[in-house]
């Protein structure tokens, strides 16, 4: 019998599969889609985030940056935090899921190009997808199906907007080796540098329109990409905001986005999915899948808490506006958050 199958093959489900496979685990890595798979993220690696890959063995090629910049998108003020415990790097998401398939194929995981559809769990297995194992991590995204089939979706709250996401790469040398933040009214647009020639934008908002048009409430941004030539096609993601009622449910553990969301405003859904991704694993090795969830709230409370306080601030009509001018006046309070989550 599989000891762990998991579905959904992005970085949270290869994650999963090489810290079990390091346990000397028999992982089987369930994922209809070919490799490598593209998404639309920020693409910045936080400090935490290399250090979690580099105990997973993986290595990955990209841009340095050395802390984070927020911009007011207007009048070009800015705030900067530089990471105290090391670089970030800028990587395309594409090459982040190679990267950490080639680490699992090295470890012998076996991959299966199907989904994992008529999911059934007793007390000693769980079956999916005409596959049996004895524990099945879902990693299988932002709207996670295993999620949806065993009832762990808590509802929406109807009195927040939906936020979405949407991503594109230019052809321009990057202008800073820091992770710019750009904010407008309503939206935020991330600019990580990801080689000596290109840089990714990612634009987080609650209004639905073209990504040029939502790139026009930039002045600033704007002015700094001139005529640079978009390489590649814009691609979204959400409602953002995911509200999980657990992440155990007998045998079945949920881990990354499937595991619930809050909002990509900090970048740090890599670092928690990857940091998780092993604790997941130690908990299931150990015989109790259970005490994953008080794990997991250990590993998110700090990332939860500075994600909800600043989106809550984000969107109260006096505060919103005034991020910018505030983090630049209380700097060291802006530095402190920053190398926090870093």
């Amino acid at each position: 019998m599989i000891d762990l199958l998991v579905a959904g093959g992005g970085p949270a489900g290869l994650a999963t599969a090489i810290h079990g496979a390091l346990a000397g685990l028999e992982v089987v890595v369930a994922e209809p889609r070919p490799t490598p798979i593209d998404k639309a993220c920020g693409e910045g690696l936080m400090p935490g985030a290399l250090r979690a890959l580099t105990q997973l063995g993986v290595t990955v090629a990209g841009q340095p940056f050395r802390g984070i910049r927020y911009v007011d998108g207007i009048t070009g003020r800015h705030a900067e935090a530089q990471f105290r415990s090391g670089q970030g790097l800028g990587v395309r998401r594409t090459g982040l899921h190679a990267a950490l398939a080639a680490r699992a194929a090295q470890l012998g995981v076996r991959l299966v190009q199907r989904r994992l559809d008529n999911l059934y769990q007793d007390g000693a297995c769980v079956t999916a997808g005409g596959l049996t194992a004895r524990y099945l991590a879902a990693a299988d995204g932002l709207h996670s199906p295993t999620r949806r089939a065993l009832g762990l979706c808590a509802p929406h709250d109807p009195h927040r907007p939906a936020r979405y996401g949407l991503r594109r790469h230019y052809a321009v040398e990057p202008w800073s080796d820091l992770v710019e933040v750009h904010w407008s009214g309503r939206s935020e647009a991330y600019v990580t540098p990801l080689a000596p020639d290109l840089v990714g934008i990612a634009v987080l908002t609650s209004e639905r329109m073209a990504f040029e048009a939502q790139l026009s409430r930039f002045p600033v941004l704007m002015s700094r990409l001139c005529a640079a030539a978009g390489t590649t096609r814009v691609r979204g993601a959400g409602p953002l905001r995911q509200r999980v009622r657990s992440r155990v449910a007998g045998r079945v553990l949920l881990v990354g986005d499937a595991a619930g969301y809050v909002d990509a405003l900090t970048g740090e859904g890599l670092t928690l999915a990857l940091t998780a991704a092993g604790e997941l694993v130690r908990c299931v090795r150990a015989g109790h899948p259970q005490d994953y969830e008080r794990a997991w709230r250990k590993l998110s409370h700090s990332h939860l808490l500075l994600t909800g306080s600043l989106l809550w601030a984000r969107e109260q009509p006096l505060v919103g506006p005034r991020i910018v001018p505030l983090a630049s006046r209380l700097s060291w309070l802006f530095r402190q958050g920053v190398n926090l989550l870093a």
